[in-house]
């Protein structure tokens, strides 16, 4: 499990790949939002699980690919 106090806002958060996901606007329990005003997430606030993540260094990096993510994250409700 990543140590969540990691996760800052404003990394980038990269797919396994390489492929930038988004910016991390916040973690919010076991999610995390992403920033809105990223154009990879079409100005739109995505969740992915924590789970996804492999590790944070620099970047927050996942276990899935760029494309698989973009797949599988949910838009946060209004």
């Amino acid at each position: 499990m990543v140590d969540l106090a990691l996760i800052k806002e404003h990394l980038e958060v990269v797919g396994s790949d390489g492929g930038h996901v988004g910016r991390v606007d916040h973690v919010n329990g076991d999610q995390i939002e992403l920033a809105k005003l990223d154009l990879a997430g079409g100005f739109k606030h995505h969740m992915i699980p924590v789970s996804w993540v492999d590790h944070v260094d620099e970047h927050v990096h996942l276990n899935l690919t760029k494309d698989d993510a973009k797949a599988r994250w949910t838009e946060k409700p209004h």
